[in-house]
């Protein structure tokens, strides 16, 4: 039975797969809680029944907030050895998922390594490598569109963004906006769709890549091709216009027993979060909202991954369940490994600010604990307890690097004779 179903239908078969196990234990909550959840749809274990070496992690309501981090080489940077170091240091600093996005050639191969190396769930764009195949998106057959996901699918990856959403009657509301169409995604199938004068195929045949990603309990993640790319075209018509045929899917993927979840938008002004959660929630019916920043401002060029961890921060905190980090490079060029380290870093911080917000059980013991080691001069804990321990050490070393000042009473900002800590335990002792 396990076999034939997904994480979802097992749910609703009352059947505990070792998956919910695992993600229950992980998250401090009962098993028959999750099972409800996956059952209504409002949590998903993104888990392809061909990814053997998988750690699962759960998505959605009353969980953890999850990290995803972006990677992938392009047409004109990068190669395969250095996206896996890019793997290996999201994994060393708590990523909960990778999304390979490369272009160019290759992406068997990658996707091959990234699989094989890393036990965390793997996300992909099949449009992407659809595109790849011929020279001009309009090229792109039907079968084309249908094979990837196939492909992909049997080679293991977990949850795949479908850019199902973006219909010929959303096309109109495009031209009131100021940055267009910024999803590299949807501007593929805009143009494949304005050629051909036809359906967004991954709409009109929407049972299809239901069937497929059933057979192989791929998650859906369903792609937000009408997104805003600036504040000025935050929450306009063609964006709610596309969340209302989202929502449509999700219902349609649920009645199929397909996992999904919905991605949300980019550029939104702070005031404008909250809402926008609410919405998608309301027309989505609690599916897991999977969002990329969202950016509260467009002048952050060179720091957006602070912009964006700003906005994450507020989503997560108003219902938002997972996070797509932003690196310094976005809108500038390739993320290198430094960027991707600073990216994530800033938003495990908005993830874990959100998990403490909402009361998520035992989501404030680790600052406690980091606040003891503090007040108790108590440095190499306070490392260990870091985000990025490497990081932290580097910098309290940068100016007082001897062993002994490991045992001391104070660091370099306020020296031996200011610590306030120090003075208060003088005080009080």
């Amino acid at each position: 039975m396990e076999e034939m179903l997904t994480q979802q239908g097992l749910a609703r078969k009352g059947v505990v797969s070792e998956h919910m196990k695992q993600v229950a234990q992980d998250e401090q909550i009962p098993v028959d809680v999750l099972i409800d959840r996956l059952k209504r749809g409002t949590v998903v274990i993104p888990a392809n029944k061909r990814h053997t070496n998988i750690r699962p992690v759960g998505i959605g309501e009353g969980l953890r907030i999850k990290v995803n981090v972006n990677m992938g080489r392009s047409q004109t940077s990068s190669c395969l050895s250095e996206e896996i170091e890019k793997v290996k240091v999201a994994v060393q600093l708590g990523a909960d998922t990778i999304m390979d996005l490369s272009t160019g050639q290759g992406l068997k191969e990658i996707r091959s390594a990234i699989l094989s190396f890393c036990h965390l769930p793997l996300g992909t764009v099949p449009v992407y490598e659809a595109c790849n195949e011929v020279r001009d998106p309009r090229d792109i057959t039907l079968d084309q569109f249908f094979d990837v996901i196939r492909s992909q699918a049997e080679e293991g990856v977990d949850f795949m963004t479908i850019h199902a959403g973006l219909v010929t009657k959303h096309i109109p509301y495009i031209k009131k906006r100021l940055t267009g169409v910024v999803s590299r995604g949807g501007a593929i199938m805009l143009r494949w769709m304005e050629w051909h004068c036809k359906e967004n195929p991954y709409y009109e045949y929407f049972d299809d890549v239901l069937d497929i990603c059933k057979e192989y309990d791929v998650t859906i993640s369903l792609g937000d091709g009408l997104r805003p790319g600036s504040l000025h075209d935050a929450s306009d018509e063609a964006q709610m216009r596309e969340l209302q045929t989202l929502g449509e899917l999700v219902q349609r993927a649920w009645d199929k027993g397909v996992q999904v979840m919905v991605e949300g938008p980019g550029h939104i002004p702070l005031h404008e979060i909250a809402w926008n959660v609410k919405k998608q929630k309301e027309i989505c019916k609690g599916a897991p909202f999977y969002v990329l920043g969202p950016l509260v401002t467009d002048i952050a060029a060179g720091y957006d991954h602070i912009a964006g961890a700003i906005g994450a921060a507020v989503a997560a905190w108003m219902g938002a369940d997972f996070l797509c980090y932003v690196t310094p490079k976005e809108h500038l060029g390739l993320p290198n490994i430094e960027d991707v380290r600073n990216g994530l870093v800033a938003f495990k911080i908005a993830a874990h600010a959100a998990d403490i917000a909402r009361g998520i059980k035992g989501a404030r013991e680790r600052d406690d604990e980091m606040s003891r080691a503090r007040f108790n001069f108590d440095w190499e804990r306070q490392f260990s307890l870091s985000l990025d321990p490497e990081r932290a050490r580097a910098y309290h070393d940068e100016t007082l690097p001897e062993p002994r000042f490991k045992e001391s009473e104070f660091c370099s900002m306020c020296g031996p004779r200011y610590c306030p800590m120090k003075l208060t335990k003088e005080i009080i002792k």
